[in-house]
């Protein structure tokens, strides 16, 4: 006999209001969705690039830069070394030190050269070059070798990138932006973007509504690294610009026209890695717009260390090699609180505020690509999109009742129905996007939907034609097809995952929502499709199977 337990019923009826409740902001408009109570959902599904407009950026981490950078501190440690800064790790006495001449990033920024001047020093040069190496991260943690390998000609000593960190910290380098990029975008309020990584070294940025590609260009292609380094005003800049830099020093260009270069030192007091917060504010003096910032316990630490014994000199604010200013230290500076003034406006404060707080891109990104999407023409993909669901689910509909009767035909529709509400339902709760792909997907769910009642259905009349009763029949379908339904689902689901793992974009939204249009199919048409079937043959006892 036809046996529907208690829990059943309870299940479909829980999960349809829950459904409902949580599909119903999709309905409303932005204005009305900020008027529903707190405690009640309010998330909707938001609209991609393709459906509502927006601004498509394609970025390429420059790559020779991350490499150089690792090259210059290989090259002021290499220094370091051989001069006998860094002591014995045994005896934790100063290593003697070896004369060396060079020491300096060729041209190409792919080594580093360094010449020893007694050959007799040669092995224990490359020794202590070796030990400067670190640890190469794989897929799946550190490797054996190091970053850096050594090639020798006479008594000179080539420092090269190893090829595996050079994968390596390319794939730091796109990871770590795509976590800035991310983080920068959300502090404009702009909805669900999608930033993807595209092959090795390049990353796709889609923000859907954002309708100027140029203002999030700016937002997201400036590096933002800020350093704070002390000033050299021993060597005047004319010298400095001539050629003659100490050691461990640059000249960086500044926007003050009685002083446009300055002499700083290469290594910095404090860097922005040590920033909690940056905030636009007004200078209570001046009144002038300025940028507030509060450092970690550690940046604490060093800038008050390195103001409290720089007192009377100057130190440069620094940001993207770049000097803002280049204040007098007047007093120590401790508390962690300092100030970045310059030529600001309350909107370049504002703007560098946010850079700062999403924190610096490991490398510059180079643009490659950009485009700007019109809410135009996301209409016409909205207006298409729902046109083909509309056409979908007239066709399901009619073929189930032309197949299978008002009777057994409006239950898998009223299935579909929930199976729907299910959907956007799950889509909103998560903010998920929906793109044009993904519709695909939803108009693609809507045929799949009514699979598995076609399924049950012609299993139902194979046992009525083989002689069992209406009761056994409808018992038998359910029993023995759930086995195939779920069989096939799963390998469809299966299909769908591999489809969001692998793919980016577009592909995950089409995965995305088919994966979730499957879900909810194998509920509604199992439980829920059961469900109802149940409650008729109670009321109707039929003696004749109505397929």
């Amino acid at each position: 006999m036809l046996s529907v337990s208690r829990w059943r019923y309870i299940a479909v009826i829980i999960v349809t209001l829950l459904g409902i409740i949580w599909a119903f902001p999709n309905v409303l408009s932005p204005q009305m969705r900020e008027k529903i109570p707190k405690f009640l959902p309010h998330n909707a599904i938001n609209l991609g690039l393709d459906l509502q407009g927006g601004s498509h950026l394609l970025f390429e981490v420059d790559k020779d830069t991350v490499y150089r950078q690792r090259l210059e501190t290989v090259a002021d440690d290499i220094s370091n070394s051989l001069r006998g800064i860094e002591r014995n790790s045994d005896t934790k006495e100063r290593l003697p030190a070896i004369a060396f001449s060079g020491r300096s990033v060729s041209p190409d920024g792919k080594s580093v050269k360094v010449s020893v001047n007694n050959p007799q020093d040669l092995a224990e040069a490359q020794k202590r070059i070796a030990k400067l190496g670190n640890p190469v991260d794989g897929v799946s943690g550190p490797v054996s070798t190091t970053d850096i390998a050594q090639s020798v000609n006479g008594t000179e000593i080539t420092v090269s990138l190893t090829e595996e960190a050079k994968i390596s910290m390319t794939r730091r380098a796109v990871t770590q932006s795509v976590e800035v990029i991310r983080r920068r975008i959300d502090e404009t309020g702009t909805k669900e973007p999608s930033i993807t990584r595209q092959g090795t070294d390049r990353i796709v940025v889609q923000a859907p509504g954002e309708s100027d590609p140029e203002k999030l260009k700016k937002l997201v292609g400036q590096t933002a690294k800020l350093t704070f380094q002390m000033v050299d005003s021993s060597v005047s800049i004319d010298e400095a610009r001539a050629g003659r830099v100490p050691p461990g020093e640059v000249v960086l260009p500044q926007d003050n026209p009685s002083e446009p270069f300055v002499l700083v030192k290469r290594r910095a007091m404090v860097s922005g890695e040590n920033l909690v917060d940056a905030q636009p504010t007004f200078d209570q003096q001046r009144g002038i717009p300025v940028v507030s910032i509060r450092f970690d316990g550690t940046g604490s630490r060093l800038f008050g260390r390195a103001t409290t014994e720089g007192v009377g000199k100057r130190f440069a604010i620094v940001l993207d090699d770049k000097v803002i200013s280049a204040p007098v230290i007047n007093e120590p500076i401790a508390g962690g609180n300092a100030q970045i003034s310059g030529n600001f406006t309350l909107e370049s404060a504002t703007e560098l505020s946010t850079l700062l707080r999403a924190g610096a891109l490991p490398a510059p990104l180079k643009i490659l690509e950009q485009r700007s999407v019109g809410a135009e023409l996301g209409q016409d993909a909205v207006n298409a999109g729902a046109k083909a669901g509309i056409i979908a689910l007239v066709a399901v509909v009619i073929f189930m009742l032309l197949a299978y009767g008002f009777t057994f035909g409006g239950f898998s529709i009223i299935a579909l129905a929930v199976n729907v509400i299910l959907i956007f339902a799950g889509m909103g709760s998560a903010g998920a996007t929906l793109t044009l792909p993904g519709i695909a997907g939803l108009v693609l769910t809507l045929g799949m939907a009514v699979d598995a009642n076609v399924l049950i259905y012609e299993r139902m009349r194979e046992e009525y034609a083989a002689g069992r009763s209406v009761a056994l029949a409808l018992d038998a379908g359910f029993s023995r097809a759930v086995v195939t339904i779920i069989d096939a689902h799963v390998t469809s689901l299966l299909s769908a995952l591999i489809l969001f793992y692998f793919g980016s974009g577009p592909v995950r939204g089409f995965a995305w929502t088919l994966s979730l249009g499957i879900l909810t199919s194998v509920f509604t048409a199992v439980l829920v499709t059961q469900v109802l079937i149940g409650i008729w043959y109670r009321q109707n006892k039929p003696k004749v199977l109505p397929i």
